[in-house]
């Protein structure tokens, strides 16, 4: 029930939902005031103890325009509990006969979604990665590489375009095994291939260590506060000529951030949490020293806590 304009009362009334009829009716004088409505919710009712087999869904997935027949193909599916039934049967037989050229495409779609709900990826970058194979596997030049890596290099390369850009180590650790040495031989034969097809090289984005900053800390547990100062920090890093990667710099910002909170993290979990080794963090902390006044903000510590931290 809800209150809506009645033109007989000339006034907001209550009104009554007929679900049977389609129609909604005001309580007092009873004027239909709008008849045969579509009811747009769904049909079923799924409860936690029913089979996870029994869909009732009656309509497909949404059209996909990188495959031939658009996604739209008819799937014969196999009877529950009657497996052999389902293989001699001439439907059965007949749908195993014809050769979908998309069979391969459709896997690969399947596994680039797979590792995107993993990365946390919205779909305009999962659509991305797709394309990108699409025009890979085109060129029917991949055969033999190793499918794995050239699927995560897709998706390291659309997240790059997208301005979403994630680290080799994170893209690895979806990759169903791939190394990150095999995810970055596919990364450039990838950018090759698409280079020798549009004729130019192949835009991938600048990365910079703010990208990954808001995500780093997350990871740490960091406060508003703390995730502000850092963002402010990597900024400023920016201006000077600090020789190290976006990566490496955003993990020796949090370190120095986080050495002057009363929250200091331990150097081995800001490693973890930013797939930076101990060493590399420890390096470009040094680089970054010399330059703490004028890279930490000054609202967030003063000359004093600056010279209390250890130095290189």
């Amino acid at each position: 029930m809800g209150d809506v304009y009645c033109s007989d009362c000339k006034r907001q009334t209550e009104v009554v939902f007929d679900h049977s009829a389609g129609d909604t009716v005001c309580s007092e004088c009873g004027l239909v005031l709008e008849s045969h409505s579509i009811d747009e919710t769904s049909e079923w009712r799924t409860f936690a103890n029913e089979s996870g087999d029994n869909d009732p869904v009656r309509v497909g997935g949404p059209t996909n325009p990188l495959l031939a027949d658009g996604g739209l193909s008819t799937v014969i599916a196999k009877p529950n509990g009657a497996s052999g039934e389902f293989l001699s049967s001439s439907l059965g037989r007949w749908q195993n006969r014809g050769s979908n050229p998309d069979r391969g495409l459709i896997v690969a779609f399947k596994t680039i979604a797979t590792m995107s709900d993993r990365l946390g990826l919205v779909a305009t970058i999962k659509d991305r990665a797709n394309e990108i194979y699409k025009k890979v596997e085109d060129q029917k030049s991949s055969r033999g590489r190793n499918q794995d890596a050239l699927l995560a290099a897709c998706l390291y390369i659309a997240c790059r375009q997208e301005d979403k850009p994630r680290t080799v180590k994170e893209i690895c650790s979806v990759a169903n095994g791939a190394t990150k040495k095999e995810i970055g031989r596919a990364k450039e034969y990838i950018v090759k291939q698409l280079g020798l097809e549009t004729g130019q090289s192949v835009e991938m984005g600048t990365i910079h260590a703010g990208d990954f900053m808001r995500r780093f800390c997350s990871n740490l547990g960091m406060n508003n506060q703390a995730v502000k100062a850092a963002q402010e920090s990597v900024q400023k890093s920016e201006e000077f000529d600090i020789r190290r990667s976006p990566i490496s710099i955003a993990a020796a910002v949090i370190y120095i951030i986080t050495q002057l909170s009363d929250d200091k993290k331990p150097l081995r979990d800001i490693s973890l949490a930013t797939g930076v080794a101990e060493g590399t963090i420890r390096n470009s902390y040094k680089d970054l020293y010399p330059h703490l006044a004028k890279i930490i903000p000054s609202w967030y510590a003063k000359e004093e806590d600056l010279k209390n931290l250890c130095s290189p």
